[in-house]
């Protein structure tokens, strides 16, 4: 992967479920990224991702079959995408300051 490549990307997912597991089912979206081997971090309302853009995306559209797989009758998916094609981004980039 070339550097012009990397992006950030976050996403939460909101899946429609008929049992009283919702967190369940939201964790079966996070397992996903987990199995993936991309850098990711798990926030409070949404997940950030970092790596190619293509990858991210498939591990995203992944995360909603597992939603779907593990009862949810539909899910909502909200994706945001930083793109930067001269240096790429980076996820230290964004939150380094707030870690010292």
């Amino acid at each position: 992967m070339t550097k012009s490549q990397q992006v950030t990307v976050s996403f939460s997912v909101v899946p429609h479920v008929t049992s009283d597991d919702l967190y369940g089912v939201v964790d079966k979206a996070i397992e996903v990224v987990q199995k993936s081997g991309v850098r990711y971090e798990v926030g409070a309302m949404e997940t950030t991702m970092e790596g190619d853009l293509d990858e991210l995306l498939s591990i995203i559209k992944q995360a909603q079959d597992a939603c779907t797989e593990a009862g949810a009758i539909e899910v909502i998916t909200t994706v945001k995408i930083h793109y930067r094609p001269t240096t790429g981004v980076t996820i230290d980039e964004k939150i380094a300051k707030y870690r010292e």
